[in-house]
């Protein structure tokens, strides 16, 4: 029946009858809602006394009847009902941790001491029957949070890219779950914020806390993490209409008792019918042996509370490379920790592939800095990682990039600054590879094929055939690292004059894989060194003669190394240089510094000082710091560039004795990575104080044929300021060099001023009276990153 209603009269006949109807309607529904609910109740208490028979059929060795009559007599017996007494004998049968959390809980003073009991084994009843998460959460709010006044409960379950889905709720409406049904990674909720402390949060008052939350910007907030086997599945959200207490810990202990109720829910329940599938044992086994990088494949190992303590390397592939050279049958089946050790500290790699297992995030970095030990030795092993969970599983991937993996790349982009190719011969294969330079340095068209090394002797002059002879054999015959200086004939019969450093790559039986090295076209030194050096016989024997050979260095000092150039900007780099000759030119110095952006966007930063005075000095600084520029551009690390430029240095026939610094800075991480010969550590101007890097081991250049150069990183920060200097800027007569140094920081310190007063600053106010040459390279970070 339909009523009809016309605009300004009275209803019509039969609207009153409707009214009712509407009326008995509501209040069938809500009867039946409430038998439900008493249904449900009443099915999870039976469910409960039924485990309690079970215990008692197994206790006493009787029959299902017997066991529910020594119920019956046993409750009466203690003054309890049969539901309380249950959940008392399943407590101590059950000794698990809701057993555990049965403590101290906010109760009605009517309701009887062991109610905490019940409530919890009656939740944990109608949790299992449940067989869905939104069911689940009905449960808990129903027979564990409605006594202590919490009126709303979420289940969230947590996906491997941070997203929170709401999988279970309580006490909220249908269009509010709607609202919350997904939230995106990044957004900041408390769900969100337990996943990632991974711990419980307690809201005494959200309104104050500031962040979002379900059901309401108001009320208190319990946020427990639901974990299972170690893994975070998601989180229990319990909420209050109003602002509460600080809760005692036995309280808290029986909210982490009902997140764990809701995990094996959790997990066995989908979230949809599109999610995909977790992949089985074999399928992962598969994968992993379809991949050319190395892969372990771990499971978790927990300890008798459950708790992860380690993983078992469950499967390596074929491909898999140990850095420590075993084999994969000493790997697999070990655990982690066990095979390699060194990954347990903080930031290493179990942490990380704990954190991914955890939480389910994946994790990726190229490069990493894995530790090993060789022998007791730690060494770090850079390497490109990912980290993901499949299940139970978590698949860790790597590719080691060690030296002899990168070098082919590095040295196929030799620079061109002073005429240096580089080059690689295959000692297998007889494969050879030259950059585009070394093909300009030989005079062959770019098509060409390589020349072999071993066949330099009949490409050099004749006199120097024998030379080139004991260069093949230091480097092919003893396994040595060998350098080399000859004049080339090329094919159109001109001649270069050309120096040669290479090394042997060996394998860890000492077999020769690889020969690896660089040529530089030094005929313009060459010449200038023939000039200079005729000059110096023309004038050997003559003040005038000395004066003029002074002042030929003079020149050729400011040629290369003016006083003062224009400021650089590059990659949000300041740099600016000073350079103070000494004013007698007789003690003309080998002081050198040099600022180049490198073809791979570093940039190359470095400050020299030669022994000695005069035209050795000043001709030992071009062919160092030239060589360095060339060195520089093989993508080396600048440890490595030293040890290049330590075999250049020391030349039987013409040995020169320096100190160096030499940095390599990279804009796109704003790290400084240094290395230094028997110089001064530089300067770090920080925030309004100074201080001295830390002496790195590194003997001065050209002392001994073969030695190493410690390598240090610095992160370099947004208004940092790094010196390089010479010692003729801080060294004066009669005082300890330390002395000297300090008060250099204490100048440096004191000054506010802009790069290029700074560098003046230091240069006016230096109380140095060594006589020697000054030199300041300054280096300042600017605010904004800028992009290589």
């Amino acid at each position: 029946m339909m009523a009809n209603f016309t605009e300004g009269s009275a209803p019509a006949v039969g609207s009153s009858a409707v009214g009712a109807e509407i009326t008995r309607l509501t209040a069938t529904v809500e009867r039946l809602r409430d038998e439900i609910q008493r249904a449900h109740a009443t099915a999870d208490a039976r469910a409960l006394i039924e485990l309690a028979k079970g215990v008692l059929i197994e206790r006493l060795g009787c029959g299902p009847a017997q066991a529910a009559r020594q119920l019956d007599v046993l409750s009466e017996r203690v003054g309890s009902t049969r539901l309380e007494f249950a959940a008392d004998l399943v407590n101590q049968a059950a000794k698990d941790e809701i057993s555990a959390a049965v403590g101290e809980f906010p109760r009605h003073p009517k309701e009887p001491d062991n109610a905490v009991s019940v409530s919890l084994r009656v939740t944990e009843s109608g949790v299992l029957a449940a067989g869905d998460t939104h069911r689940v959460a009905q449960a808990v709010l129903e027979h564990a949070v409605t006594p202590v006044g919490a009126t709303v409960v979420a289940i969230w379950s947590a996906g491997n890219d941070g997203t929170l889905a709401l999988r279970g709720y309580a006490g909220i409406s249908r269009s509010e779950a709607e609202r919350w049904h997904h939230v995106p990674p990044g957004v900041a909720t408390l769900a969100g914020q337990a996943l990632v402390k991974r711990d419980s949060l307690w809201i005494t008052d959200l309104g104050a806390a500031g962040l979002p939350s379900i059901a309401g910007p108001a009320g208190g907030r319990a946020v427990i993490p639901i974990g299972l086997g170690g893994r975070l599945l998601g989180v229990l959200e319990v909420g209050w209409p109003h602002p509460i207490d600080v809760q005692p810990p036995q309280v808290r202990r029986q909210f982490e008792a009902l997140a764990d109720l809701c995990a094996h829910t959790l997990e066995s329940d989908p979230v949809s019918e599109s999610a995909p599938e977790e992949m089985s044992s074999a399928e992962l086994i598969r994968l992993a042996d379809n991949l050319f990088d190395s892969v372990l494949l771990l499971r978790p190992r927990l300890d008798v509370d459950g708790r992860l303590a380690d993983f078992r390397i469950d499967h390596v592939n074929p491909c898999f490379v140990d850095p420590l050279g075993r084999s994969r049958d000493l790997i697999q089946g070990a655990a982690l920790l066990e095979a390699y050790p060194t990954s347990a500290g903080p930031g290493h790699l179990f942490e990380r592939v704990e954190h991914v297992f955890v939480t389910g995030e994946s994790y990726r970095a190229d490069p990493v800095m894995l530790t090993e030990l060789f022998g007791r030795v730690p060494q770090p092993v850079s390497a490109a990682l990912s980290i993901s969970r499949q299940g139970d599983a978590v698949f860790v991937v790597w590719r080691v990039q060690d030296e002899a993996a990168r070098m082919p790349a590095l040295l196929g982009h030799a620079q061109r600054l002073v005429g240096i190719g580089g080059f690689e011969e295959n000692a297998a294969t007889g494969e050879i590879t030259w950059t585009s330079q070394l093909f300009t340095v030989y005079g062959l068209a770019s098509a060409s094929v390589p020349i072999p090394l071993a066949q330099l002797p009949l490409h050099v002059h004749e006199s120097e055939y024998h030379a080139a002879q004991r260069f093949l054999r230091n480097l092919l015959r003893y396994r040595r690292a060998a350098s080399a200086a000859f004049r080339l004939i090329r094919p159109d019969g001109t001649v270069r004059h050309v120096r040669v450093v290479a090394e042997p790559v060996l394998d860890v039986a000492g077999n020769l894989l690889a020969i690896r090295g660089v040529y530089q076209d030094a005929s313009a030194q060459h010449w200038t060194e023939i000039a200079l050096s005729a000059t110096h016989d023309r004038l050997a024997h003559s003040e005038e003669q000395t004066a003029e050979q002074s002042r030929l260095a003079r020149q050729l000092q400011q040629a290369i190394m003016p006083a003062a150039q224009p400021s650089i900007e590059a990659f949000g780099l300041r740099m600016a240089v000073r350079y103070r000759p000494t004013e007698q030119d007789h003690l003309v110095g080998g002081d050198w510094y040099d600022v180049v952006v490198l073809p791979s966007k570093k940039i190359l930063v470095s400050v020299g000082d030669i022994a000695g005075h005069g035209i050795a000095a000043a001709t030992g600084m071009v062919v160092l710091r030239n060589a360095l520029r060339g060195l520089a551009a093989t993508g080396a690390g600048p440890g490595k560039m030293l040890t290049w430029l330590n075999l250049v240095a020391h030349n039987p026939a013409d040995t020169i004795f320096a100190t160096a610094i030499c940095g390599i800075y990279d804009p796109a991480t704003g790290v400084l990575c240094w290395a230094r010969a028997g110089h001064l550590p530089p300067v770090l101007v920080r925030n309004g104080s100074a201080s001295a890097l830390p002496t790195l081991g590194g003997m001065l250049l050209g002392a001994v044929s073969e030695t190493r150069y410690e390598e240090a990183e610095l992160q370099l920060e947004p208004d940092d300021v790094l010196l390089m200097y010479t010692d003729g800027l801080v060294e004066r007569r009669g005082r300890s060099l330390d002395d000297c140094t300090q008060r250099l920081l204490t100048l440096s310190a004191g000054f506010a001023g802009s790069l290029d007063d700074r560098l003046d600053y230091l240069l006016d106010n230096s109380d140095a009276d060594t006589d020697d040459d000054a030199c300041v390279v300054g280096i300042h970070v600017g605010h904004t990153d800028a992009a290589p």
